[in-house]
């Protein structure tokens, strides 16, 4: 049966809210946080899932305990932009888990990666061995992050 979209109303979200500080508080803590009994909000939680408002759950690891401590963000640009070129960089980069994240940009260049190391030694192996061999690689840009001033991936609820 097809579920009938409806708005977000202001206790939605509360709701995306509160799980975006907190993935596992309990649903009797977030009913009593959004000030509402615990199988409504049960129900709101469950239909925000499956509309897709709330894509999954995760636990945020602490790079530098798992000696990931070197952040890096790099400018890509590319000798051609067509989709055989394009699809390489994008299958590249879902092979490989230090890179975090990759956007396509416009602008002065291709694509924005962010990449979490190690060291500087494993991400001169990563650019020069991996990432500027890849076909329609030109210019790379490196961009050492020193310190992290806001840090997050939360989605601003109005």
């Amino acid at each position: 049966m097809n579920e009938i979209y409806k708005p977000l109303d202001q206790i939605d979200r509360n709701i995306l809210r509160e799980l975006q500080k907190n993935g596992r508080i309990s649903n009797v803590d977030l009913a009593k946080a959004i000030n509402l009994s615990p199988t409504p909000c049960l129900e709101r939680v469950r239909r925000l899932e499956r509309q897709g408002y709330i894509k999954g759950y995760q636990a945020i690891l602490d790079p530098d305990k798992l000696d990931q401590s070197l952040l890096v963000f790099v400018e890509v640009k590319l000798d051609h932009t067509t989709s055989d070129v394009f699809d390489e960089l994008k299958g590249w980069v879902n092979r490989t888990p230090e890179v975090v994240e990759c956007h396509m940009t416009a602008g002065g260049f291709d694509y924005l990666l962010k990449v979490r190391v190690k060291d500087m030694n494993a991400y001169r192996h990563l650019l020069g061995e991996e990432l500027t061999a890849l076909r329609g690689v030109t210019t790379t840009s490196t961009f050492v992050v020193m310190e992290a001033v806001k840090d997050g991936n939360e989605v601003y609820v109005r």
